[in-house]
């Protein structure tokens, strides 16, 4: 599978509605701290949104509400693949995506049949605090040797500047977070990095 190789996370639908008119095809909705009822409006809306715009949508966590609202790809942490019904997922016909850190949970993912895999963070973050420190691009190599035609995701710190060494590194898709939306314009930060990646 080739997956576009710019991977942008939002914490809001609005952040959809201002960057898939730029030509943003792939996208995360990851919302925290929201109703029952906000949640399952804006991942509605936000799948809409990116079948209006060819886009792919990827849900992070909510597998029940990926599930009800017909969504094609879900993101699940570690922590998350305790307590989803991976069962459920898989034969509602969702794309899977996995976190993944050190050795171990690459083991755990890789026994799911990810359609991609996750390595972060690539560099230091600041966008939570994590018990992982930098993993640094080195990494990817290893990891995307490990894991062959599966996508690979490099997420973590990432801005322009440093996509093009990930990709040389190994890394399929470059993912970022606050590197748009803390700029000071993220409209032509997203065209920046769609510039960069092709």
């Amino acid at each position: 599978m080739t997956l576009p190789r710019f991977y942008p996370i939002f914490d809001d639908v609005r952040w959809l509605h201002r960057m898939l008119p730029l030509g943003v095809k792939l996208v995360q909705l990851r919302l925290k701290d929201l109703p029952g009822d906000a949640l399952r409006a804006q991942i509605a809306e936000g799948r809409d949104l990116c079948r209006d715009h060819g886009a792919l949508l990827v849900v992070n966590d909510h597998w029940r509400l990926a599930i009800e609202l017909g969504c094609d790809w879900l993101h699940l942490g570690q922590e998350d693949l305790d307590t989803a019904d991976l069962h459920a997922i898989r034969a509602a016909g969702l794309k899977l995506g996995v976190s993944t850190h050190d050795g171990a949970e690459l083991a755990r993912a890789l026994t799911l049949n990810p359609d991609y895999v996750a390595l972060g963070p690539i560099y230091p973050t600041v966008l939570k605090q994590m018990k992982w420190h930098r993993q640094g691009v080195e990494k990817l190599t290893d990891w995307k040797a490990r894991i062959g035609a599966i996508p690979l995701i490099a997420i973590g710190g990432m801005t322009v500047e440093r996509a093009p060494g990930a990709f040389a590194a190994g890394a399929d898709v470059v993912s970022a977070v606050t590197d748009i939306t803390l700029n000071a314009d993220p409209e032509a930060r997203v065209r920046h990095w769609l510039e960069t990646c092709g």
